[in-house]
């Protein structure tokens, strides 16, 4: 398969358009790429381009009846440092599913956007300085 644009593009069903594109431009770094509100718009962070669907879109009508619920799926946002994202993003008033979770591979923390889906912000564990023998 090949894809005409340099993106990967997710598709996330939304309860409201224009709430989920403000969510991701204004919190998390995206940027309107095109919008036919209310029913579909995408925005895009780098390489990754999140198709926002509403109930009218016909991505969301093309959901079976039995699969409409929110998945444990998340997109994996990489920050340069979780705490200070943390603070900044509660004192813009959003709650987070989880509390941070540390790892071998780093931290990370769960937000969901307004229709539920998650998003994993992620950052990763600094590298050792190689030990001279």
């Amino acid at each position: 398969m090949s894809t005409p644009e340099q993106y990967v593009s997710v598709r996330y069903l939304v309860d409201d358009v224009r709430a989920a594109v403000d969510f991701y431009t204004a919190h998390l770094g995206f940027h309107l790429k095109t919008s036919a509100a209310p029913a579909f718009a995408d925005v895009v962070r780098g390489p990754l381009r999140l198709l926002l669907s509403g109930p009218a879109s016909s991505g969301a009508r093309a959901t079976p009846d039995d699969a409409t619920s929110p998945g444990r799926n998340r997109i994996h946002l990489i920050v340069d440092d979780l705490d200070t994202e943390i603070d900044r993003l509660r004192d813009a008033g959003l709650a987070f599913r989880s509390e941070p979770v540390s790892g071998p591979g780093g931290r990370q923390i769960l937000l969901a956007d307004p229709a539920g889906n998650l998003i994993e912000l992620f950052q990763p564990a600094r590298e050792a300085a190689p030990v001279n023998t």
